[in-house]
């Protein structure tokens, strides 16, 4: 039996999990307001006082005094003396002008938009209906679509967390005995840029609706590669478009219920030519929980709450691609762009 003492220390732990996550919110909003107070960019590269700060933001010094702190107990801050403050290399993600910068993720996911469902949680969980849907009257991409502000955040913000991704895919798979790529769903251009530039004889065609499009020709023409690439606006639930040996699917099953996932997978199982593969980068839930997979399994809430997708096992990407008349076969996780694993397919 646990004894008294062991029993108080384990009390104590769980009473301080417990509370930390119940902050967890708070800390979320805390990045929201320094993103959108430009805090990192008013200290910039050196030490700045919390008055200097306050006067390029324009508020009163005492609550940025009080931001900066929270700011720097979590981590993205260092106060060097009393109220005098630089960033750390992790507060410097929330740069907007940062080659690794994740400051549209921070506002993405903290805005309204994403949040407001979150706060219907068990409802969702017990009638397993779109919470987004019944606060905002419609579904979360048409949302998107009637908030241009809100749509360029989402689309900078899937941009910004698949460059670790395209930092590792290009490498991760034989491209090179191919000929042309099909991103489906494929946004920005951010992933297939990537891909292209590792491989010189490849072509390449972003597929994406016009709205998903909008990045797109820019970071083509950072890439120089305009005479390479294609963009095609249509509708991944109506059609793909033929002409690629290999269809790439990032972070798009996870939107969809698996009806929905085996309608993408069968359009790109339909122009598949001979030889081809369907290529799915996605978390893969673990058969087991385990504690570093606690940001996959919030994933799989918000993709219930907002969207009415979730995050899927190999056996249930197997189901869904056997239904598509897919055969998985192999999947491997992408160590260095974790959570993600690249599930390889082919016509079944």
């Amino acid at each position: 039996m646990m004894n008294t003492e062991a029993r108080a220390a384990q009390t104590a732990a769980g009473r301080e999990l417990v509370v930390r996550l119940a902050f967890g919110s708070m800390a979320a909003h805390t990045l929201r307001a320094a993103v959108r107070l430009e805090v990192v960019e008013l200290i910039g590269d050196g030490r700045r006082t919390a008055a200097e700060v306050a006067v390029g933001a324009r508020t009163a010094h005492q609550p940025m005094t009080r931001l900066l702190r929270a700011l720097t107990a979590l981590g993205l801050l260092a106060e060097h003396a009393p109220d005098t403050f630089s960033v750390t290399p992790a507060g410097a993600l929330l740069g907007p002008r940062h080659p690794d910068s994740l400051a549209a993720f921070v506002r993405m996911f903290t805005d309204p938009a994403i949040v407001r469902a979150w706060e219907h949680l068990d409802t969702s969980v017990r009638t397993g209906e779109i919470a987004f849907d019944t606060v905002f009257g419609t579904d979360f991409f048409s949302h998107l679509a009637r908030h241009p502000a809100l749509s360029t955040d989402f689309n900078t913000a899937m941009s910004q967390v698949a460059c670790e991704t395209a930092a590792v895919l290009p490498r991760a798979f034989d491209f090179g005995r191919f000929t042309s790529v099909t991103d489906v769903g494929g946004g920005s251009g951010t992933l297939l840029a990537a891909v292209l530039e590792a491989h010189p004889g490849l072509a390449g065609v972003v597929f994406d609706t016009a709205d998903g499009l909008a990045e797109a020709p820019k970071t083509l023409a950072r890439h120089g590669l305009e005479e390479r690439c294609s963009l095609i606006a249509g509708d991944f639930f109506q059609a793909v478009p033929p002409g690629s040996d290999v269809y790439l699917v990032k972070s798009i099953l996870h939107d969809w219920t698996d009806a929905q996932a085996v309608t993408i997978l069968r359009h790109c199982r339909r122009v598949l030519p001979p030889g081809g593969v369907v290529l799915i980068v996605e978390p893969v839930l673990p058969e087991i929980v385990g504690a570093q997979d606690e940001g996959t399994y919030l994933s799989d809430l918000n993709m219930m709450v907002n969207v009415g997708g979730r995050e899927r096992t190999r056996a249930d990407f197997e189901e869904v691609c056997r239904r598509a008349a897919l055969r998985v076969t192999s999947v491997t996780p992408l160590a260095k762009a974790a959570p993600y694993s690249l599930i390889e397919a082919v016509a079944g």
